[in-house]
């Protein structure tokens, strides 16, 4: 599976224990913004709304009761190991 570098980087955040968190639409279903926050607090820039579309397509990434998006099992199992998540 392909997977770009944004996506390697969101899903090693979420991995470290991160989460996505989303907004919705007024009075519409439809995701209209996210935000990837680091176990720590810190915002990760890099996730935008089609980085966070992508993982969602390829199921890297869930959500459980309408809570923030987590790293799902195949995600676990797609995330390569890095020292640093500051590219390269």
């Amino acid at each position: 599976m392909n997977i770009s570098r944004n996506e390697q980087r969101a899903l090693h955040v979420l991995a470290l224990g991160g989460r996505i968190l989303h907004e919705r639409g007024e009075g519409s279903r439809k995701i209209t913004h996210v935000t990837c926050v680091t176990r720590e607090g810190t915002i990760l820039s890099d996730c935008d709304l089609k980085t966070f579309q992508a993982l969602r397509r390829k199921r890297l990434i869930e959500s459980r009761s309408g809570g923030p998006y987590r790293i799902s099992r195949r995600g676990r199992i797609s995330v390569r190991a890095q020292l640093d998540n500051q590219g390269g």
